[in-house]
This record gives structure tokens, sequence and C-alpha cells, in this order.
């Protein structure tokens, strides 16, 4: 073999795969990938776009496909371990804008086009020719990474992750509180979206692990998630 190990953290929404897999991949001194970031990017350009929904329309399509030759997405590392991956967007940092609420409800319609996924699939296979890699995502197992010295499957109850949703919204001084069974709802919806899309679904890969965080602290899971991968043989 002559590339670096590559660590895959697949599972759904809002199960802390992105938090996770940057402290692991700093722990370890790997490059970390958050590929759910490069869906969201091509998600906002298509919104400001203004092409329209409508998916089973040619015109659309190819709409999405031009915009797809023009589209520049670049992953640049954190400026402070307390933040997250620099994602930006033909030349303009997007990092904020990509997890707005209009972004998170139209994101997994668009990863779901064969044309987005293949052009950002080829670009995530780009990053880990080499190795060296935690990438983090819906497919990277099973479908980007099939052969990763490590897989793992991260989930939480579809509850758990709700509320730590709302957290999120609190701390980011969201000003009006969205009720529980909303979020519950709408993490849900995109679990099955995800889940039933037909290129891609998320899936856990059979020889992925899976790492149920219910009730664990980030150090629990990140500290489980390194003693696997110094297992390894």
């Amino acid at each position: 073999m002559t590339r670096k190990p590559i660590i895959a953290i697949d599972g759904p929404a809002g199960a802390g795969k992105s938090t996770v897999a940057r402290l692991v991949a700093e722990r370890l001194g790997l490059l970390y990938l958050d590929t759910g970031a490069m869906y969201r990017a091509i998600t906002l350009a298509i919104l400001r776009a203004e092409i329209g929904w409508d998916f089973n329309s040619k015109d659309c399509l190819a709409e999405i496909s031009d915009l797809l030759d023009q589209t520049l997405i670049s992953l640049l590392p954190p400026n402070s371990t307390d933040q997250p991956v620099q994602v930006w967007l033909n030349g303009a940092n997007v990092t904020e804008e990509i997890r707005q609420s209009l972004v998170t409800s139209k994101v997994s319609a668009i990863a779901a086009l064969p044309q987005v996924r293949q052009v950002l699939s080829k670009q995530q296979r780009d990053y880990g020719q080499v190795g060296g890699v935690v990438m983090e995502g819906r497919d990277i197992g099973t479908e980007i990474f099939p052969d990763a010295e490590l897989k793992i499957y991260l989930t939480a109850s579809v509850k758990e992750r709700a509320e730590r949703r709302q957290r999120e919204l609190c701390a980011k001084g969201n000003q009006k509180e969205i009720e529980i069974e909303t979020i519950m709802q709408s993490i849900s919806d995109r679990d099955y979206q995800d889940s039933h899309r037909t290129i891609a679904p998320l899936t856990r890969a059979s020889d992925a692990i899976e790492v149920d965080t219910d009730g664990r602290s980030i150090t629990e899971i990140v500290e489980s998630i390194l003693d696997l991968f110094s297992s390894l043989p």
C-alpha cells in the first residue's frame, strides 16, 4: 500500500460526525475533510442562482450542470481549534452561510442529483489519493473509500440529535426558540431522504463499526475511535 491510512466516518445528520472527525484528525495529525460542507456549498450556489427545484425538468438539470462547471469549492483548515473547516465558494468564505436553515432543508435533494455527486465524489477521491485523511459524510465507507482502513458509523437517536440542534441554535443567539418536536420531525425527514435516495444512500458499510453517541461525551467518543485506530494491524 502506497498511501497513508484513511478513516471514514459516516452517519445521519446531527450524530456529531463533524466535531468527532475534526478532533480525531487533530489527534492523529491527519487531514480532516467535511464532505457535507461541499454539498452545502453547492446547494448555496444553486439557491443564489435561483435555478429552481424542478429536477424532472431537463432545463433545470442543464442549468445545474452549467453551474457546476463554474463553481469552485475550497476547504481550508480553521484558524483555531474551536472553528469548523473554512468553506470557500468561488473565492468567498461561506462557512457560516452554508449552515443556514434554508440550505439545510435543501441539501439532501441536491446531494441526490447524479451530476452533483459525480463532481463532488471525484474531488473527494482526489483529496484522499495519498491518504492520511479523516473523511466524514453519508457514503464515505460505502462509495468514496470502500477500502478505508477504519470505517465508523456514528449514530444517535433522533431525540438526542434534536436536542443537540436546539442547543446549537440557542448558542448562536436564535431569537425564536424552535420546538423540539419540529426539529425532530425535520431530522426524521432528512434521515428518510438520505437513506432512500437512489444514488449512494446513507447506509452502514458491512465492515463499519457502529458507535452510538447517545449520552456520551465528545471526549469519550474520540478516545474510542483512537483506540480502534491504534488496534489496526
